[in-house]
């Protein structure tokens, strides 16, 4: 069983909040975490229709009966029983009684923010990191066949391909949560718009563009994308807003959180097909960007990361702040290192007067070492969020 690093911060917000909710894309292993975290704690899954049932016709009563703690497995499926889940803990206000998680975060934060404002901890748990694949002694030595695989847990656990995991995983979990959402009538135009989105991967979003290359309205687009968003399938990575004395571009850019189902969208099998595919540095990015915001969100906390970019095409992947400092982040999909790998790094040193030791490169390399004062790190180094 590998470890989650989200555990520990589950134990540390079960001492002040009587709820903790674990959101996040199916599959992630939210389910396996709270059951490894919680061995002795009652467990029930709202998926299951006879439990979702009697959850309905009597919540106060099941509530009444793992009183003193319970796990709530895909509680989105019953979100009535919300209201009662916070008189139950107005007239008990003990610390972690109860663990609530659920896949389609859209609907679940919305019923918690209504019926458990400020007494609920959230926690978004992502597939796994390469900081947890390494600890539990598992070998990444290729970046893109760690690419292609992807991290969600059942590619670890079972004799299973990718490329089979994911077309079920798009066909059971994608396709049948959002149609549930949205009641998304033409399936066959949904599917065009994941594909367009996993093409368009890196690059900034032009929501009318995509939306006329899809053939649906531009409210259709925006709609489809925000419930991609909030289910952990796409990540919009929003522009830094402080000017430097350049005027700044205000779109996201598209990013998917698994580059393993961004490849099975676009038809990438395996690492040799990546290597020579134009989507290459898009996927690299998003592998490292997703790997940022896991290291975020094993924490608890927000992932405040974004990127920068001048109207000329000056462009940093990504800049978030630490404490007073403001840090920078490029990104190159290219084993070898070349000395242009920095040259946006140092254009922005001489615009925000940040100094080399603020920033650092990332590469799909193996080395390690300092240029310009800049730290080059390894694709694969376990801290590569930090």
């Amino acid at each position: 069983m590998i470890q989650r690093l989200a555990q520990n911060t589950l134990y540390r917000l079960a001492k002040g909040f009587p709820v903790l909710c674990l959101t996040g894309p199916r599959q992630s292993g939210k389910t396996t975490l709270v059951r490894m975290a919680y061995p002795n704690m009652p467990y029930l899954s709202l998926e299951d229709p006879d439990i979702a049932m009697f959850a309905r016709q009597d919540p106060r009563g099941l509530l009444d009966t793992y009183r003193e703690g319970l796990i709530l497995d895909e509680a989105q499926y019953v979100p009535e029983i919300f209201p009662y889940l916070k008189a139950a803990v107005d007239s008990d206000i003990r610390p972690g009684r109860f663990i609530v998680t659920g896949s389609q975060q859209f609907g679940l934060l919305e019923r918690v923010t209504e019926s458990l404002a400020g007494r609920a901890a959230f926690v978004r748990l992502l597939p796994f990191s390469v900081k947890e694949l390494m600890q539990a002694g598992i070998t990444l030595s290729n970046p893109f066949e760690t690419i292609v695989k992807g991290f969600y847990p059942a590619l670890y656990s079972r004799e299973v391909t990718p490329e089979d995991w994911y077309t079920n995983y798009l066909a059971s979990y994608v396709e049948r949560d959002v149609r549930s959402v949205l009641n998304v009538k033409d399936l066959a135009a949904f599917q065009i718009f994941v594909k367009m989105c996993a093409a368009r991967i890196g690059q900034l979003l032009n929501l009318s563009a995509l939306a006329r290359d899809c053939g649906i309205s531009h409210n259709t687009a925006k709609e489809w994308l925000s419930v991609l968003e909030s289910s952990g399938i796409v990540y919009l990575l929003r522009p830094y807003y402080r000017n430097f004395g350049k005027r700044l571009v205000k779109s996201p850019k598209l990013y998917f959180v698994d580059t393993g189902l961004a490849s099975r969208i676009l038809g990438i099998k395996n690492a040799e097909q990546l290597f020579l595919h134009p989507a290459r540095g898009g996927l690299f990015e998003s592998f490292v960007i997703s790997e940022m915001l896991k290291h975020w969100y094993n924490q608890g906390s927000k992932a405040d990361i974004y990127f920068w970019r001048d109207n000329i095409g000056t462009e940093i992947d990504v800049v978030f702040e630490e404490g007073m400092k403001l840090r920078a982040l490029e990104i190159k999909s290219g084993k070898t290192f070349s000395a242009d790998f920095t040259s946006n790094l140092e254009a922005w040193i001489r615009y925000s007067g940040s100094s080399p030791e603020d920033c650092a490169l990332i590469y799909a390399g193996d080395r390690e070492f300092e240029y310009k004062g800049i730290a080059i790190r390894r694709w694969n180094n376990p801290e590569i969020a930090q």
